[in-house]
């Protein structure tokens, strides 16, 4: 697999680190507190841990491979990164829309999550999250 991020470099929205282990144990501990928050009726909230699971994990991936987002918009960047990787730029597109709607509840006290909202996301983020690790097996054993 060539992976180019040449353009993200260039930008000034990532930077080049040491690479690192990756361990996905703390994604997997932010969706079961999604779920948590989910059960309680807390679908804001729900939503929100969901995305940090994602963010966690794009984070992680970006280690593991040698680079690290950077700048005033490191969140965005981090979800341009994980765009231009083969997992799944749809997922990625998705987690960057949640991105502006956990920043509207964060930031703007704006709550927009649904119970069915709510669900999508915590689904979606097992989803992404197993392809993340996915891909980190495969990119470790050369089968990528």
């Amino acid at each position: 697999m060539k992976m180019n991020f040449e353009e993200l470099l260039s930008e000034k929205k990532i930077e080049r680190v040491e690479k690192q282990k990756v361990d996905f144990d703390k994604c997997e501990k932010d969706i079961l507190s999604a779920e948590h928050n989910f059960n309680a009726g807390d679908y804001e909230w729900a939503r929100t841990i969901a995305y940090n699971s994602i963010l966690r994990a794009g984070i992680k991936l970006m280690a593991f491979l040698g680079y690290r987002a950077i700048g005033k918009e490191h969140h965005k960047n981090t979800f341009e990164f994980l765009g231009k990787i083969e997992i799944d730029e749809e997922l990625a597109k998705y987690f960057n829309y949640i991105r502006i709607k956990r920043n509207e509840f964060i930031y703007r006290d704006i709550e927009t999550a649904s119970e069915s909202e709510a669900k999508e996301t915590i689904v979606k983020a097992k989803e992404f999250v197993l392809k993340i690790r996915t891909f980190v097996l495969e990119y470790k054993t050369g089968e990528k």
